[in-house]
């Protein structure tokens, strides 16, 4: 499972993803920085990320569209990158299960 990571969301937190999500990348990585949330969501699509993300957005596009890709709403506000990390990490089995169900478009993990 690879994860992408939205532009609010900061790319240093890679290498502390890196154990639990291998090949995981962020957007400015891909050259996605200045890219719409469509071309986000058909690169994510195309080479098989889960988005994850700190607004609605994406979420709102799964609704419309379902998936992929599905997404990871992070709902914690302002938080640090190690905070962020964690929650990624500590969540990694229930972000698993709840994906491989076809039927899910988004999870939402809290603070």
């Amino acid at each position: 499972m690879k994860l992408l990571l939205d532009q609010n969301i900061s790319r240093r937190i890679l290498p502390s993803l890196s154990t639990h999500f291998p090949s995981s990348s962020h957007v400015a990585l891909e050259n996605l920085d200045t890219a719409s949330d469509e071309e986000i969501w058909q690169f994510a699509k195309k080479n098989n990320f889960i988005i994850v993300t700190k607004d609605s957005d994406f979420e709102e596009l799964s609704i419309i569209r379902g998936t992929p890709p599905q997404i990871i709403w992070i709902k914690v506000g302002n938080s640090n990158n190690k905070i962020i990390s964690n929650i990624l990490a500590s969540n990694k089995n229930e972000i698993e299960r709840l994906l491989l169900d076809t039927g899910v478009n988004c999870v939402e993990l809290y603070d």
